[in-house]
């Protein structure tokens, strides 16, 4: 693989980052358009999980709805490409480095500090939101509390088992949560909130395409008649639009089909040295033990090879890979940072038992993964 295939978010190009922001501009009297988006008095987006910009145009046929809107991107995704970073993005409209959630897995509190699973809020297997306190780990103000701010309306459609998780706290919060059990439920919910009297600011989430992907593999039959049903998801959604509101559709990450894995628990070059492994599969975090983050750079390089772009934490933050680092969060960076490349992965099989298995991933830096589409469409 050539290194040509590098992507890398661009600080000068709109990213996943800006996209409810421009929805919050679009829908506040006077504000400032942005992306290419029309002023309306109220906007959703839908997050397909998953839902990449190749997946989605090498699959036209099974999604003819989504591949006609028209593309206000294709837009990068935040390093790691995976769920919680770029949840966290949207809903604060700032990228991983200074948001802080740096990975899947990401070390919290320095030297010493906790694991923390930002997807489950968990550390070392238990709830960690009481000693972690989302408000605190992410304690930048969400799109939807500037928007309630601005006398902006703000939902959150989205399963209803994530109402009090502790991404949604971090991530999201501000909105008022509509939690949601099934397509159905999800078309109902997000058309009641725009049709709410005053500007509306509408986000829902949808994550069946991404678990397909994982478990059977992107591109897979399953994905595709996936894929297929949420093309005319979009295409009713679209019909019953009420006047004046737009819908918009992106996702939070591509995915690939891997078919090589370097064991980052049973390796002994890979365990040398190595105090925590964070990230995940496509991108790992590896946190040195004091004084051997130099060996332990030299050792991923040396086993993974072509199969990862291997830096350490301070070239990774002058290549850009996080976006500006802020102070604040500095510590969260790892010592050596691994981005897989073609189709391996590096699996943690005791830590991560299923992930560890699954054929479709995601996380590293390859077009694949860290490019997605923001198509829209609005109803006058």
């Amino acid at each position: 693989m050539e290194a040509a295939e590098l992507v890398l978010p661009d600080p000068d190009r709109p990213g996943l980052h800006d996209v409810v922001p421009a929805l919050l501009e679009a829908v506040t009297p006077g504000g400032t358009p942005a992306l290419g988006l029309p002023p309306v008095r109220a906007a959703a987006l839908l997050l397909v999980d998953g839902l990449g910009h190749r997946l989605l145009h090498e699959h036209a046929a099974d999604a003819p709805f989504l591949a006609a809107m028209a593309d206000h991107g294709p837009l990068t995704v935040g390093f790691p490409s995976s769920t919680s970073i770029s949840v966290t993005s949207l809903g604060t409209g700032l990228p991983p480095g200074t948001h802080g959630t740096l990975g899947i897995r990401v070390r919290v509190g320095g030297d010493g500090g906790t694991l923390l699973d930002t997807l489950t809020w968990t550390g070392d297997g238990r709830d960690a939101r009481e000693l972690l306190v989302p408000e605190t780990v992410q304690p930048r103000p969400t799109v939807f509390e500037q928007a309630l701010a601005r006398d902006v309306g703000a939902t959150v459609v989205s399963d209803r088992a994530f109402r009090e998780s502790g991404l949604t706290r971090s991530a999201l919060r501000g909105a008022q949560y509509r939690g949601v059990g099934a397509f159905g439920d999800l078309a109902a919910e997000l058309l009641d909130a725009l049709g709410r009297p005053g500007p509306q600011l509408v986000y829902a989430y949808h994550a069946d395409l991404d678990q397909l992907g994982h478990l059977r593999g992107p591109g897979s039959t399953a994905w595709r008649w996936q894929l297929r049903q949420i093309d005319r998801l979009v295409a009713q959604l679209v019909e019953e639009l009420p006047a004046d509101t737009l819908l918009a559709i992106t996702g939070d990450h591509g995915m690939v089909t891997i078919d090589r894995r370097h064991d980052a628990e049973n390796d002994p070059d890979l365990v040398a040295g190595v105090a925590l492994v964070g990230g995940d599969p496509r991108a790992r975090l590896v946190y040195a033990r004091p004084g051997a983050a130099a060996d332990v750079l030299a050792s991923w390089r040396g086993v993974l090879g072509d199969d990862a772009w291997v830096v350490d934490g301070d070239e990774a933050i002058a290549r850009g890979w996080f976006g500006p680092v802020d102070d604040a969060v500095r510590d969260r960076v790892p010592d050596v940072v691994a981005a897989l490349r073609g189709t391996a992965a590096v699996v943690c099989p005791t830590a991560e038992p299923l992930l560890s298995r699954l054929p479709g991933q995601h996380g590293s830096l390859s077009a694949d993964e860290l490019v997605v589409p923001l198509l829209a469409l609005a109803r006058t």
